[in-house]
């Protein structure tokens, strides 16, 4: 069994779609994951790929995972907590 990939055509498409944002797309934040571009991908190229095959395409395209690996060490976690009590409602 072959598995379906994305050709150097459809991967610009891909990366046209993925330029205007997740927002422009329906999902309430700006987070490209790796689900939600499985997602456009079966809806604008018809093409249905595992997670594992969209992590590989993008790796491929040259794009790379923007969270970080671990966590900083100089982490406040009270600063983050009182941020996002105080600051995140007016942000949202």
């Amino acid at each position: 069994m072959c598995r379906p990939k994305i050709g150097p055509e459809q991967f610009a498409v891909l990366e046209a779609e993925l330029d205007k944002g997740p927002i422009a797309h329906g999902w309430p934040d700006q987070t490209w994951t790796l689900a939600r571009i499985q997602a456009v991908i079966r809806r604008r190229l018809r093409v249905s790929l595992s997670i594992a095959a969209v992590y590989q395409t993008m790796r491929r395209g040259g794009w790379s995972r923007q969270a970080p690996a671990r966590r900083a060490l100089e982490r406040d976690d009270a600063a983050v907590a009182s941020w996002m009590k105080d600051t995140w409602p007016h942000v949202e």
